[in-house]
């Protein structure tokens, strides 16, 4: 049994944990007498067990309440993709989409999108992860075969992978945003910004100095790939970035990094900054502050402001990443646009994220173009210009004005 199919969040997984961390509490004094031999040792048991039962029940109400972890492979990051909420798998780069069209077509008629799992090799990088697609339902429909769909990259937080599209329900979301017409049909894109192992590796989405190109493997290869692959929009105003948490500060980040291939970026309980203190992220920049400030959202939208529209949300009991937010705000330069909205009497935690999802994907409609035809010879930047990026030494990594 592998530690994604355990989970997490089940009310009745919950119920029996709490029932069991009763018994043993009943249990201590019960048998605090009784034992008649290895005395200590047998008082020593039955604390421990009841304590442990205790803290797990409390544990899992709070991951219940919050929705942070569904199974423990997501809790430990195992890095194993789980294939739930899953249709069909697309193979190596998406090679195997073509036999899909007759399941998509059946999806379409009851008015559901498909999702796809897959590996996705950069071409840049090398690097290969996993990753879940969303084709919408007009993807396979034959009036929408010559149109060039826009794109959500959708950035999930540490540790979670692709599989986090499930727990999401984005899929479900999605159907409903398009069939309400507040959403144009679009794909999504859900990669591994990752990889493996999980735990201690938690990458920010950026190149590391001398490491590994994370950011050009998210924002060069991901999107190079699903243009050529999945005939996406090449159009910088047809892409958004999303995410929550370490997924939220990756979009914005990413977003005023590569302003010539993004237009928005949506986050939810994202920061500023990456955070490289916390005992589960690597060492980073190593000392480089040139490449620590080209990672700081709210020195880009200072000192590099190109024409990005950025939705920042929290909960008001978000702290820090309240303060984040009012810190990009006074700091954005036009043609940069800022807009944030506060969740009340809400948290930092994955349930959240979700109740904010029907709004975030209406913003997000509101921006982007419908499937359209493109033409060969557009300038799919709008005239934006990359800025200078330093130089990282991350094998395949960008740097200056490469686009």
């Amino acid at each position: 049994m592998h530690l994604s199919s355990i989970r997490l969040d089940s009310p009745v997984e919950l119920g029996v944990i709490a029932a069991l961390a009763v018994l043993a509490v009943v249990a201590v004094p019960w048998f605090w007498d009784r034992w008649r031999k290895r005395k200590q040792l047998g008082r020593s048991a039955t604390v421990l067990t009841a304590v442990l039962l205790v803290v797990v029940s409390l544990a899992m109400t709070g991951n219940l309440i919050g929705g942070f972890f569904p199974t423990v492979g997501a809790l430990v990051g195992t890095g194993a993709y789980s294939s739930d909420g899953t249709d069909a798998e697309g193979g190596d780069n998406g090679a195997d989409l073509d036999q899909l069209r007759d399941a998509g077509a059946m999806h379409a008629k009851a008015g559901k999108g498909t999702v796809v799992h897959m590996k996705v090799t950069g071409r840049r990088t090398g690097l290969s992860r996993d990753a879940v697609v969303y084709l919408p339902p007009q993807y396979f429909e034959p009036a929408y075969r010559t149109l060039r769909f826009p794109a959500i990259e959708w950035i999930p937080n540490y540790p979670s992978g692709p599989e986090v599209a499930a727990i999401y329900k984005l899929p479900d979301q999605l159907d409903a945003a398009i069939r309400k017409h507040t959403l144009p049909p679009t794909v999504v894109v859900v990669p591994d910004p990752t990889g493996e192992p999980k735990i201690g590796h938690d990458t920010e989405c950026v190149d590391e100095v001398n490491g590994t190109p994370n950011d050009t493997y998210l924002s060069a290869d991901v999107r190079e790939w699903a243009i050529q692959r999945l005939g996406l929009n090449p159009d910088r105003q047809a892409w958004t970035i999303a995410g929550w948490s370490s997924g939220g500060y990756c979009a914005m980040n990413l977003v005023t990094r590569h302003p010539q291939w993004f237009g928005q970026a949506v986050s939810v309980g994202g920061y500023d900054k990456a955070q490289y203190s916390d005992g589960q992220t690597e060492d980073l920049f190593h000392g480089r502050r040139d490449i620590d400030d080209a990672n700081n959202v709210r020195v880009n939208v200072r000192l590099h402001p190109s024409p990005v529209e950025i939705l920042a949300v929290a909960g008001s009991q978000e702290k820090y990443e309240s303060f984040a937010i009012g810190q990009i705000h006074q700091a954005a330069q036009a043609p940069v646009r800022v807009f944030s909205w506060e969740i009340p009497d809400a948290g930092h935690n994955m349930n959240t994220f979700k109740s904010q999802l029907p709004d975030l994907l209406a913003w997000i409609g509101e921006r982007i173009p419908s499937p359209a035809a493109v033409g060969r010879h557009v300038d799919v930047s709008g005239g934006v210009r990359p800025w200078p990026l330093p130089v990282t030494g991350a094998r395949g990594g960008l740097s200056a004005m490469e686009q």
